[in-house]
């Protein structure tokens, strides 16, 4: 198949609409189950790239969950903890895969912006993996292939509708590659740069040691933010990016963004909010932004009087500011990476707050100095790469 039609393009007045092969070659990809749109399209291609790469870049099984065209949440395969199982919403006893390990952990970096999520999958889907994604909201997924059992459990997810695609795991693009805008074609080289330890040599703050499980998550937040909508900064741990901040025209604001992000995970992991007394019937969804609030200033929104008893057996107590605080002060080893160079200190010391203890940027600031008097400081670990990861 050489082109697909598709029923409009990002909004229903945008007709016609059809993905194709402008070579003449077959399409590297298959419809299992459904009927994606233009944007799960861009969502799939885009998130592929992204997990094929880390994969090579890792040798570990990974997944992306992708929201309009920039990652939500990506996380390398590990076990479970049981803390994870309980904010993740595994029970004790569900075994969980490898490639549904790392699905887990995507999703869990910022379950309502993944809300309605894309899928995308460096290895096969299992029917771990399948039956955890059931249950959740997704719009579809992307893999190089499906066991019998998980194609049957996704084909009768959304009433039989779930968008299902089978990516040619071996298909390598064109070297250049083309884009209309208001009807004049941009033409460029296919951002094929290889990203990997190599490219982490060039450490310019006193502190030098890196660990490998630390090369792993500068490598993991740099080639998440090679498919991110710039400007864009990102905060990984133990190899999930749990703070992704993307399409912020100021750097400090990506930096902020992607670190509140990074807070808000590592506050559901708080004793008041592991223990917070949901009646049994609400569903995973509605306490997914139960959370949200609970942790936010807009606690009232589900604290109060007239409010708390709908999602809750008895009132919970208020998880004060200086409580947050105290909790997030406690995290600690994360690493934060930037698509461009951080112009100030400033997103050093906000990265600072929020737990990070490695950087990698290009570098390239004429207050580069000043950027790693700050690092240094903090007794930071930086590596310029030299290489910028805009993403448009």
């Amino acid at each position: 198949m050489n082109e697909l039609e598709l029923k409009y393009g990002c909004n229903p007045n945008q007709k016609p609409a059809k993905i194709m092969m402008e070579d003449g070659s077959d399409l590297p990809l298959t419809i299992l189950n459904g009927k994606p749109g233009y944007i799960n399209f861009l969502d799939a291609l885009n998130s592929w790239q992204l997990v094929k790469e880390l994969k090579e870049a890792t040798g570990k099984k990974c997944v992306a969950s992708f929201k309009h065209v920039s990652p939500a949440g990506v996380a390398l395969e590990k076990p479970l903890s049981d803390i994870e199982r309980q904010i993740y919403f595994v029970d004790k006893d569900y075994e969980v895969s490898d490639i549904a390990s790392a699905y887990i952990r995507a999703r869990g970096t910022d379950r309502l912006s993944s809300y309605g999520d894309w899928v995308a999958l460096s290895d096969t889907c299992d029917e771990s993996l399948a039956n955890y994604l059931k249950l959740e909201v997704s719009d579809g997924i992307i893999a190089p292939d499906y066991t019998k059992e998980a194609l049957e459990i996704l084909s009768k997810k959304k009433n039989g509708n779930y968008n299902i695609v089978q990516i040619d795991k071996d298909y390598k693009c064109k070297p250049e590659e083309k884009k209309d805008v208001f009807g004049i074609t941009f033409v460029q080289g296919h951002n094929d740069l290889l990203i990997d330890e190599n490219i982490l040599n060039n450490i310019v703050t006193k502190n030098k040691e890196l660990s490998l499980e630390a090369k792993h998550d500068m490598i993991l937040s740099l080639i998440t933010l090679k498919y991110t909508q710039s400007n864009s900064v990102c905060y990984v741990k133990d190899g999930q990016a749990i703070g992704v901040g993307a399409g912020q025209q100021s750097r400090i604001h990506c930096t902020r963004l992607a670190g509140n992000k990074a807070d808000i995970w590592f506050l559901r992991q708080h004793p008041k909010v592991l223990s917070l007394p949901f009646k049994k019937e609400l569903k995973r969804v509605d306490r997914d932004n139960v959370i949200d609030i609970y942790i936010s200033d807009e606690y009232e929104d589900v604290l109060s009087d007239e409010n708390w008893n709908n999602y809750f057996t008895t009132k919970p107590e208020i998880l004060t500011k200086q409580e947050k605080k105290e909790w997030i002060s406690k995290q600690e080893g994360l690493t934060v990476g930037s698509d461009a160079f951080f112009p100030f200190g400033d997103n050093v010391e906000r990265a600072r707050k929020s737990g990070a203890k490695y950087i990698v940027e290009p570098g390239g600031s004429i207050r580069d100095d000043n950027v790693i008097e700050t690092a240094d400081k903090y007794d930071m670990v930086m590596a310029f790469t030299g290489i910028r990861l805009f993403h448009h």
